[in-house]
């Protein structure tokens, strides 16, 4: 049987692995968004530019 002591290891262990996992998720799910954003971005200053472009011919 564990002792008082070992369960509150156990548990400071599990809640800590917890966080350390849901930091690393949602430094994953900001970057995907970043990226996204430029991506986007960027799509939309080439897209800018070809509509001026063909406007000028």
């Amino acid at each position: 049987m564990p002792t008082a002591k070992q369960l509150a290891d156990i548990g400071y262990k599990t809640f800590s692995t917890s966080m350390i996992l849901l930091t690393v998720y949602g430094g994953y799910l900001c970057s995907a968004r970043v990226y996204q954003f430029f991506q986007r971005r960027s799509s939309e200053r080439q897209a800018s530019e070809e509509q001026k472009t063909s406007g000028v011919l």
